[in-house]
């Protein structure tokens, strides 16, 4: 399968699609999906780590706060002279607000998972277009 270009990534071959469930569960299962691609890359074990946490949190983010349906990507790319793991999540674009509610999420346990991608990332961002929102971050490999 072969997308547009994506910002200036070199490669234009897609390694792995997951779409997500719109389901709390789905975080952890396409953890294990993702965990066994990364493993057949054979990747170090603390990028493969810091790609699954950059996982987690920009999947979380589509299924909290976006419309479904939403879908992972997965790229290998050479970058700069190194290999980079590219996770790209693409949704329907951002849930309308439900106004104030009783249940809003404690913000000194939720709010961070943005922050944290940016931690770990080489690079990350935002594209939005008519079709939906992809939020993107490039992990090092070596």
């Amino acid at each position: 399968m072969t997308v547009a270009q994506l910002d200036d990534a070199p490669c234009e071959e897609v390694g792995h699609v997951f779409p997500l469930p719109h389901a709390p569960e789905a975080v952890s299962a396409v953890r294990r999906r993702v965990r066994a691609v990364l493993s057949g890359w054979s990747l170090p074990t603390d990028v493969a780590d810091d790609v699954l946490l950059v996982v987690s949190e920009l999947v979380t983010n589509a299924l909290v706060h976006a419309l479904p349906p939403a879908t992972l990507q997965l790229w290998w790319l050479p970058a700069d002279g190194h290999r980079t793991v590219r996770v790209e999540v693409t949704d329907k674009g951002p849930a309308a607000p439900a106004g104030p509610s009783a249940s809003a999420p404690d913000p000194d346990e939720h709010g961070r998972g943005l922050g944290i991608v940016t931690a770990l990332s080489a690079r990350c961002g935002v594209r939005a277009d008519p079709g939906g929102t992809s939020r993107w971050a490039e992990v090092l490999a070596g």
